[in-house]
Parts: C-alpha cells; sequence; structure tokens
C-alpha cells in the first residue's frame, strides 16, 4: 500500500550490525546513525538482514543487535510510516501513540520494581492510558470497517483488548498492593502482549483500513476521536486542517446567499411542548447516561453529557448493537433483544464496580401504543453517592 512506504534508510546500518556482531563497540556508530536518520523502511531493513544472512553474519540470537532493533530501528521505521500521514490524521494518531509506548516500555524496562516501586508506578501510570486508545478503536475505527464488511476486528480485536486490560488490572492491583515481586512477574508478559498487538495493528489493522475507508470517513472520525480523548499529553492538531479565515468583505460587497435555520419550532409532546434545543439541552444536563437502539438492533441515539460513565463518540450512530459491546457480554445482550422482542421481559438490570465507582446499569424495552416492540433504551447511572445516602436531607446544603 502506497501511503505505507517509506523513503530509503541509509547503508550504515549493515556496517553497525557487522560491527556488534564481530565483537566491536558500536554505540558511537549507533549515536550518529540514530542522529542523522529520522526513518528507516521495512524494504531496507528486511533487505540489510537478507544481505546479512547471506554473507553468513550471524545476529539472529546476538543480544545487542536485539538491543539495538528494538532500541533503534523499530522506532526508525516506525517513524517512517508515520511520516506518511498528515499531522491529526487518526491513523497517524494511532501511531503516535504505539510509539508512544515503546518509548514507555523502554522506559519501564530500566526500573527494577523490587527496588523503585514509585518509579515504576509513575511510568506505569502513563501506559494505562493506552484505554484511550482501545476505545477510540473500539468505538470509532472498527464500526467505519463493519460498514465496509470487515467485522473481524469487532469480534476479534476487541477480545485481545479485553485480555491486555485484564492483565493491566493485575498489574494496578499489585502496585497498590505494594507486591513488587507480583509486579515484576506479570508486567513483562503484558508488555509483550501490547507489542505483539501493536504489529498486529502497523501490520494489518491501519493499512487494511487504509485501503477501505474513505477520506471522508477518516474526517468524520476525527469528531468521535476528540470526544473520547488521546493517550497523548497535548490534542493532536485538528484533521483536516483548519482552513485559513475568510478575508473580510464589507457588507455591502457580500452577495453570498445563506440559508437560515427556521427549525427551532416546538413540537408537541404527551405532555407540554419543547423546541428541539429543549429536548437537546435535557437530554445533556440529564445525570444519566441513555443509548437508544431501535427496533433493527441499530444504535440511533446517546445523550452528550459531560461526564459520561461509558464513553460514546459519533461513530457509534447506526452501529449493530452487538458490536457495542466486548465480546465476552456479547451473549447477555443477544439473550435481552431476543426476550424483549419476544414480549417476555421488559427490564434487565445489573450493578458493576468500574473505576472504583459503584454502577447501575438497567435496559427497557421500548414499544408503541400497540404494545409492538420498537427497540431499547440503556441508562447507566453511577449510583455511588446515592449507595451511601442516609437519612434525610429537608434542608439545602449549599453554605
Amino acid at each position: 500500500m502506497s501511503e505505507f512506504i517509506t523513503k530509503p534508510g541509509n547503508e550504515d546500518l549493515a556496517r553497525i550490525i557487522r560491527t556488534i556482531c564481530e565483537g566491536g563497540n558500536a554505540e558511537e556508530m549507533i549515536h550518529q546513525f540514530d542522529n542523522e536518520h529520522d526513518d528507516l523502511s521495512e524494504e531496507v531493513v528486511a533487505e540489510v538482514f537478507q544481505t546479512l544472512g547471506q554473507e553468513g553474519v550471524e545476529f539472529q540470537n546476538n543480544p545487542l543487535v536485539i538491543d539495538f532493533y528494538h532500541r533503534v530501528i523499530v522506532n526508525k521505521v516506525a517513524a517512517g510510516v508515520l511520516n506518511q500521514f498528515a499531522p491529526g490524521h487518526p491513523v497517524r494518531v494511532y501511531l503516535e501513540e504505539n510509539a508512544m509506548l515503546r518509548s514507555l516500555f523502554g522506559e519501564i524496562g530500566g526500573i527494577d520494581p523490587t527496588t523503585d516501586l514509585d518509579g515504576f508506578r509513575v511510568v506505569f501510570q502513563n501506559i494505562l492510558k493506552v484505554e484511550k486508545h482501545f476505545v477510540r478503536k473500539e468505538n470509532q475505527l472498527f464500526p467505519c470497517l463493519e460498514k465496509h464488511g470487515w467485522d473481524s476486528p469487532s469480534k476479534n480485536m476487541w477480545a485481545f483488548h479485553d485480555d491486555i486490560r485484564a492483565r493491566l488490572k493485575e498489574v494496578r492491583i499489585a502496585l497498590e498492593q505494594g507486591d513488587a515481586a507480583q509486579v515484576a512477574e506479570k508486567f513483562p508478559t503484558t508488555r509483550d502482549e501490547m507489542v505483539r498487538l501493536m504489529a498486529v495493528e502497523e501490520e494489518r489493522l491501519l493499512p487494511n483500513a487504509m485501503n477501505m475507508l474513505e477520506e471522508t470517513e477518516w474526517e468524520a472520525m476525527r469528531t468521535g476521536d476528540e470526544e473520547i480523548g488521546w493517550m497523548l499529553d497535548q490534542a493532536p492538531p485538528p484533521y483536516p486542517p483548519q482552513a485559513e479565515e475568510e478575508e473580510y468583505v464589507h457588507p455591502s460587497q457580500d452577495t453570498k446567499k445563506r440559508e437560515l435555520d427556521l427549525s427551532t419550532e416546538a413540537s408537541h409532546y404527551d405532555e407540554g411542548f419543547l423546541t428541539p434545543e429543549q429536548v437537546n439541552m435535557i437530554f445533556k444536563f440529564l445525570p444519566i447516561d441513555i443509548t437508544y437502539v431501535d427496533e433493527n438492533d441499530r444504535v440511533v441515539f446517546y445523550n452528550r453529557g459531560e461526564e459520561r460513565v461509558f464513553p460514546r463518540s459519533a461513530g457509534i450512530i447506526g452501529r449493530e448493537v452487538r458490536y457495542c459491546h466486548p465480546p465476552k457480554s456479547v451473549d447477555q445482550v443477544l439473550r435481552i433483544l431476543e426476550e424483549f422482542k419476544k414480549g417476555t421481559q421488559d427490564v434487565a438490570d445489573f450493578r458493576i464496580h468500574f473505576k472504583g465507582r459503584f454502577i447501575l446499569i438497567r435496559y427497557f424495552a421500548v414499544r408503541d401504543n400497540d404494545g409492538t416492540y420498537r427497540g431499547v433504551l440503556e441508562m447507566s447511572q453511577d449510583i455511588t453517592d446515592i449507595k451511601e445516602m442516609e437519612g434525610e436531607q429537608r434542608l439545602l446544603d449549599w453554605d
């Protein structure tokens, strides 16, 4: 795929590896190589290793070559791919986050948790930001791929996300308990799984997505990405780049015709009247997450509050609801839909602990006046503080 082809690297790469394999000190050469070359192509790296293999250079199991590969070459190849995308492009952001993770893995690899647990904890907190990377894929990228007939990421890669989430949670709990031995035992496997997933992203998921999706889809995806957020310390620049401000035109010279938005008339509901703006504000300020799935099992609405319990983005609209939940919970979702459609059940309740909070999740069957099934209303609410309430409160507590 042309978007993933990078410019040629430098032939000094072969000389560095030869020097290492011959027992020489290549650190100065590596330092110079690192400073002079911003990126490498996968083709150049493959050709170099193929040539060295034909020459009989035994580099495969050399620990210094392996270290050089992961410390320098991998990052240069990633940078080469990265530079093929405009700043702010969703694929570039995914790659930038992968580069950030590799850097964090390098940093945390130099910290022994048995002697510096606090230092390990600081770096690990940044690694946990990978959750935003996962959520954007699940709610933004995967729905677009489904529309083009590729649902494997939703069914399979999401399961890998959940496995890594579980592993990260084990490390986090061990850190909270101060169990350095468990941290040292569990983290390397977690890191290896994350590195393997990044390779699948870069070698299969993102190249296929670039082949499938139209430019307009990437541009639309950016809006939803912003709602979820990024691992990066600073938000990526807008994509597509914001247009320069229009040159000032005096009103007497402005002949451009504009359409007025007249869609502000109130509509009649069962009880009372509301304008579309008022309806939108009610949903926005309602302290409950609401998602509505129609009778065709498609997500058609969610409210956009300031603080949602679970992340949502525009990519979920029109998506089949089975793909909006982790694979391990899909069976329960399908059973709820089946029973609601048959009319044997009307409500399904769940209570879970999530990020230190107690969450109530409720599903309600929606039926019209004739009793015909019209969909499902999902409501999620943080009831941690409500659950702890006791006694009465009849006066304001503002003062």
